[in-house]
């Protein structure tokens, strides 16, 4: 194994978010081996929406450091953190409700193009196969998602579920290392989730590591390498599904404890 290979792809170090007096977030640490799925679960409030955003440069650090593939990323914008491979969804949908789905998704290729301003003003070839490239990937990506059939419908016209899917595939037409997911399942129904799940166990090819935050405790623990958990802005727990839904301080976090 070499030492690239061996190395986390996402570090996150003593990570700390203060909102005046309130700490969002107190001193989380935790590393995320390259190629796997790794959930972040906790209950509502508990951090986990917050942390994704700090790795995704939504927001300043309090305190502390995230590191993707060894290098230094917290301080950048997103544009630039997104321009080193991390790619996200959102809790809130964020589509563009007017453009179709295949718009959507093109739009996510965008940091892919290698073509100036000046080609695309001018219309250049170079401009010309960077939209070509764009569009064939995009298409690819909603066969994978079996949604091309969709391509021509507008964002807003789907269902709350397909725009979940529409998102997820505009994050991935980045081509990024790292995918950052935020309940990605919600308003899915259970045909719905069995595909998600299909599809995202489908990615882990070793080019692809995902965080994903989710309430959905059997996806969650169907798919997850590993499962790191949050309460109160701290890390509980962090391991495999089986010891973490077997540990103590888990269980009451979710169920309270037994009087």
């Amino acid at each position: 194994m070499t030492h690239e290979s061996a190395r986390p792809l996402l570090e996150v170090k003593n990570l700390t978010r203060l909102f005046g007096g309130l700490k969002a977030l107190e001193d989380v640490s935790f590393s995320v081996p390259r190629g796997a799925i790794c959930g972040l679960i906790g209950p509502n409030g508990a951090g986990k929406t917050t942390l994704i955003n700090l790795i995704s440069g939504l927001g300043p650090l309090s305190e502390g450091a995230v590191f993707l593939d060894g290098q230094l990323i917290s301080g950048l914008p997103p544009h630039k953190i997104a321009a080193r491979g991390i790619g996200r969804t959102f809790q809130n949908i964020r589509l563009f409700g007017d453009l179709s789905v295949l718009e959507n998704v093109i739009l996510g290729h965008h940091l892919r193009q290698c073509g100036t301003v000046i080609d695309t003003l001018l219309h250049l070839p170079r401009s010309r196969s960077g939209e070509r490239d764009s569009r064939q990937a995009a298409l690819a990506l909603l066969g994978r998602l079996d949604m091309e059939h969709l391509a021509d419908v507008r964002a807003n016209a789907l269902s709350y579920g397909d725009q979940r899917r529409v998102e997820i595939a505009r994050a991935l037409a980045l081509e990024p290392s790292l995918l950052l997911l935020d309940e990605p399942a919600a308003g899915m129904n259970s045909t719905g989730l069995v595909s998600l799940c299909e599809f995202l166990l489908s990615l882990k090819d070793g080019s692809l590591t995902i965080l994903i935050i989710e309430h959905d405790m059997d996806l969650i623990m169907r798919m997850s390498d590993l499962v790191i958990v949050l309460n109160f802005g701290m890390k509980i727990a962090e391991g495999t599904p089986d010891f973490v839904r077997n540990e103590p301080h888990v269980i009451e976090a979710y169920l309270g404890k037994e009087q």
